[in-house]
């Protein structure tokens, strides 16, 4: 207790710096996470699709087309019973988790993976599938809305979807299928108005939705896109799927570094204090020998 009453300050001092440098880095450290964690998920879907029989290949597309076909029938899409919730989460979901493939978006360097629904599981970590919308499988008569949150601190997501603009472009991975999208629609909307959402007879687009304006959240930012050719054809998945960017990497290296240091400072002090204490004994012993001496004589 007493070394601890004597280091009070410096242990105050060294906590006040510690907590500060983790809330700096926490941003950047859990958008880095995040981003592993996706990129780790790609992957998983990439091999998943690889090791994939042709036929239930097939299979899956070939529901996912007739689910579409039968959604633009429906009088009220956008409320689900039970039994047709049930038949949309079984779509496209090859590995049980509900993960329908992955969106890629040059122009803010993001690429994300889509599950089915907009749960706030789903939202806080990836991309969502609205439901009562088109199967992201593109086609005649298609419309998905795909769904992402700004501004997380965890994770970037949609944040920056506010940069694209008309004639940029982003892609679809569902399988083995990479659709390719030209924006050419931006708008703001109220949350209530589903005009924009609506199904049109010949109409290919994938519209990206997300929240507006940046932390406010009233209102809803809507970049459509409509489906062009691709030259690629089927999907290519970069076995480096992760490219750590220098903001992320540098809280590694600074947080380590601010530790040493203030490890140094409070080490440095002590020795200081032990060397002043030292000093001290040293001259209350030679006081006391000189004064045992003069009563000697």
């Amino acid at each position: 207790m007493k070394w601890f009453r004597k280091n009070l300050v410096t242990i105050i001092l060294v906590g006040i710096m510690l907590v500060g440098t983790g809330l700096i880095a926490y941003p950047s450290f859990s958008d880095y996470w995040n981003s592993f964690t996706q990129s780790r998920i790609v992957m998983e879907y990439a091999d998943s699709i690889a090791n994939m029989d042709r036929e239930e290949y097939k299979r899956i597309i070939s529901s996912a087309e007739q689910y579409n076909t039968e959604l633009r029938s429906k009088s009220d899409r956008w409320a689900l019973t039970a039994d047709e919730e049930a038949a949309y989460n079984a779509e496209l979901n090859i590995d049980g988790k509900g993960n329908m493939g992955y969106i890629t978006i040059p122009k803010i360097d993001q690429k994300l993976p889509v599950y089915h629904g907009t749960t706030d599981s789903v939202l806080n970590s990836s991309i969502g599938h609205l439901e009562g919308t088109s199967l992201p499988v593109g086609g005649a008569g298609t419309h998905c809305v795909l769904s992402g949150h700004r501004g997380l601190p965890s994770a970037r997501l949609f944040t920056d979807l506010d940069k694209l603009k008309e004639g940029d472009t982003f892609t679809l991975t569902i399988l083995n299928e990479m659709l390719t999208y030209e924006v050419d629609q931006i708008r703001i909307i109220e949350p209530s108005d589903y005009s924009l959402l609506q199904i049109e007879e010949e109409g290919d687009y994938c519209t990206l939705m997300t929240c507006t304006p940046y932390g406010i959240n009233t209102q809803r930012l809507l970049v459509r896109g409509r489906r062009i050719d691709n030259p690629n054809g089927e999907a290519q998945v970069i076995a480096d799927a992760i490219q750590i960017e220098a903001s992320y990497v540098a809280p590694f290296i600074a947080v380590p570094m601010v530790f040493v240091l203030l490890l140094w400072m409070f080490l440095a002090e002590r020795a200081r204090r032990q060397d002043r204490m030292l000093v001290e004994r040293t001259r209350e012993s030679l006081n006391l020998s000189k004064h045992s001496e003069i009563s000697e004589k």
